[in-house]
């Protein structure tokens, strides 16, 4: 990964690793998704050449705290603002996919003072059951690690965009390549942000886009009540796209990312 990698302390003794690309301002700050990393990022930061762009590592991803002892949305947020203050960054545009959408979304509700424009791929309020985050879990339970070689890890995980991810991120030790999330910080985690934040919605009037794809996670009624609730939203829908478009049909996100925080 090109950049500087440097770590900062947060709430209950947390590391949160983040690289900065260095730029011009306004920074563009990204949060990956669950189960993921800023490394999946790495693209777009560079598709966004010129600007200063900050990755995050959310805490139990990545190179952060594997296993931290808070999972809480609040946990997530104060990490996200501890590496703005660090920094020394305002006014950013602050993007998210997914897991890391919702960490955002709560950010800008929090601190609008630190959000300058606010970019969520595949996010709602807060959605799921218990009964999915399980068997999220007991997938990544039963993943056969660790995997003796990246090309093993490939045939078991598939070859998807996604999958590719994962085998790319995995962390090499002496013993084979393990992911860097735990299965069970995965479920906590999910399980927070299945709680609704509507309240926090509603109240943000930074503007927002809000993307979704054709084959994402969300239905058409789910889709449409988070726009609809939003104060100040621009809604793209990317045509032939999962639920990680930022992977599969990134000429498309980038011109709806770009276009959007290149507008002021």
């Amino acid at each position: 990964m090109t950049g500087l990698t440097q770590n900062v302390v947060s709430d209950g003794g947390v590391s949160i690793s983040y690289t900065v690309l260095d730029g011009a301002a306004p920074a563009v700050v990204i949060l990956h998704g669950l189960a993921g990393s800023s490394r999946e990022f790495l693209p777009t930061a560079h598709a966004l050449a010129g600007r200063k762009v900050v990755l995050v590592d959310q805490r139990g991803h990545g190179s952060s705290t594997r296993i931290p002892a808070d999972t809480s949305r609040k946990a997530f947020v104060a990490d996200v603002v501890r590496v703005l203050e660090t920094e020394k960054l305002v006014s950013v545009d602050l993007v998210g996919q997914s897991m890391g959408a919702h960490t955002a979304m709560l950010v800008a509700a929090s601190r609008p003072d630190l959000v300058r424009r606010l970019v969520l791929l595949e996010c709602d309020a807060g959605s799921g059951t218990v009964e999915e985050a399980e068997a999220m879990g007991e997938y990544f339970r039963s993943w056969k690690v660790p995997y003796a070689t990246r090309e093993i890890a490939r045939a078991a995980l598939g070859d998807s965009p996604l999958a590719q991810t994962w085998v790319a991120d995995l962390e090499g030790r002496d013993d084979g390549f393990w992911p860097r999330f735990d299965a069970g910080v995965m479920v906590q985690t999910i399980t927070h942000v299945g709680e609704p934040r509507w309240e926090e919605w509603e109240s943000i009037t930074t503007p927002t886009l809000v993307v979704y794809a054709e084959h994402g996670m969300f239905t058409q009624e789910q889709k449409d009540q988070f726009t609809e609730r939003g104060a100040n939203v621009t809604r793209v829908d990317l045509a032939d796209a999962s639920h990680d478009a930022h992977l599969d049909a990134f000429n498309p996100w980038i011109s709806a990312l770009t276009t959007f925080i290149d507008a002021c």
